[in-house]
């Protein structure tokens, strides 16, 4: 075992039953695991919405547009936001969503990766997808990831509200083999366009504040902005202690910086250990590296 390894304590429920709207946690977390989503709205007040909208804006201003139709054309993407400004360590160890992530993940998971998607009027919609299919074990199987959804706008059915097939985090290989072909692929440029429309899949829509999680198998995508005004979500995404990160924490955010964060936000982007010794530097705890 490394010097200095201390077990991650894991959130208390009781810092998280004002949003439980009178049920139990392990209500939610069953519907949780029938469903592959929940939704919970109202999480956010207006001025943290406001403080969040406020540290995007000097990033959103640049107009940095995706790469293909996955990222988005018409959208504006935000990654390594924790180097960009610590407010978002606030949302990424919010414990309403890492109650559930520490209960589908254990309490040494880790940040995967977190990025603000920022749809344009004329978004077309995104291929259908899962947010942990960079794990290569097939499915059915437990999900290996949970992926939090923040409305920093309200999310309707004109503007691009996520698109999510319930249930479909149980489907097998076969099933969601076919719908992961093609993802990187040239959709249409029309956002009135839709051939891969589902009759199963519902749109999520929720006033800004709101927090949906979603299982790391559950099919999703980002739907059309047919609107004239922009809509905002921040995605944080966790992981497993023993899986890689989508994105590359420990080089996204310098030392510098991630010394400066709290302690829970460090430990998820890797400065932890997972078991007895997974993640150490040197044959040292990483949190010793910042001293």
């Amino acid at each position: 075992m490394i010097e200095s390894t201390v077990p991650i304590a894991g959130v208390s429920h009781s810092l998280i039953q004002r949003w439980l709207d009178g049920r139990s946690f392990d209500e939610w977390r069953e519907q949780f695991d029938r469903e592959g989503y929940i939704i919970f709205e109202s999480v956010l007040s207006a001025a943290e919405l406001q403080r969040y909208r406020d540290a995007l804006a000097p990033w959103l201003e640049q107009n940095l547009r995706g790469r293909n139709n996955f990222e988005g054309y018409r959208t504006n993407r935000v990654y390594a936001m924790l180097a960009k400004d610590p407010v978002f360590a606030d949302m990424a160890a919010h414990p309403l969503a890492l109650a559930f992530a520490e209960a589908d993940l254990g309490t040494s998971c880790l940040l995967s990766a977190m990025l603000a998607i920022n749809l344009l009027p004329g978004e077309t919609v995104q291929p259908w997808h899962f947010d942990d299919g960079n794990i290569d074990i097939p499915t059915p199987r437990p999900s290996y990831g949970v992926s939090a959804f923040w409305a920093l706008d309200d999310t309707s059915e004109e503007n691009g509200a996520t698109e999510i097939v319930p249930g479909s985090h149980l489907l097998s290989q076969e099933s969601l083999a076919a719908e992961m072909a093609g993802v990187y692929k040239t959709g249409s440029e029309d956002s009135n366009q839709d051939e891969h429309a589902r009759s199963d899949a519902i749109k999520a829509v929720m006033p800004a504040g709101s927090l949906m999680l979603t299982k790391g198998t559950l099919l999703h995508r980002g739907g059309a902005n047919r609107s004239d005004k922009s809509r905002m979500v921040v995605t944080p995404q966790y992981c497993p202690g023993w899986a890689r990160q989508l994105e590359n924490m420990m080089a996204a955010v310098p030392p510098a910086v991630a010394k400066t964060l709290p302690e829970r936000a460090r430990q998820l982007i890797g400065y932890s250990i997972h078991g007895t010794f997974m993640g150490y530097v040197d044959g040292r705890h990483p949190q010793q590296v910042l001293t």
